[in-house]
């Protein structure tokens, strides 16, 4: 198996060099390297740094996406069963998300229980400022429930 230089990987990937220097650092590629010096990566690794910018495209952080792929084999290519384990995994992450995201869309243009009462409506859905005896923040988006379920 041939390994491809930095730049062959930036090419493939869209990414930049220092893009995929960074991804380094954080741990979530190793290249070997020459006796000169220089990176030589794998070809799996386009498919790891594919892996990295989707997951950031969707929100993970390094952090998470190092974490997921820390079960991911070194020294050999991963096979569709590894991706298969590590997808399953972020699975859950992701349907917690879109979840969050469908009931924000759906609450957004409503009381969002923040406490400020400065919407009109927000004497019929946070009389009082209930919400803000449940806590700082946006409440109802939290995940808190209004005290009238009629809204």
């Amino acid at each position: 198996m041939a390994n491809l230089s930095i730049g062959e990987v930036a090419q493939r990937t869209g990414l930049a060099v220092s893009a995929i220097r960074y991804y380094e650092d954080m741990g979530l590629v190793h290249p070997d390297r020459t006796a000169g010096g220089r990176r030589t990566f794998a070809r799996s690794d386009i498919r790891r740094l594919s892996f990295v910018m989707i997951s950031q495209r969707l929100g993970f952080s390094i952090a998470e996406i190092r974490e997921a792929m820390s079960h991911l084999p070194e020294g050999r290519t991963p096979t569709r069963s590894d991706w298969t384990r590590l997808s399953r995994g972020f699975r859950h992450h992701l349907d917690a998300r879109i979840q969050g995201l469908t009931e924000l869309r759906d609450r957004l243009d409503g009381c969002i229980g923040c406490g400020c009462l400065s919407l009109r409506q927000c004497k019929l859905y946070n009389q009082g400022d209930i919400a803000g005896g449940k806590g700082a923040g946006p409440r109802y988006v939290l995940g808190d429930a209004p005290a009238d379920e009629g809204y």
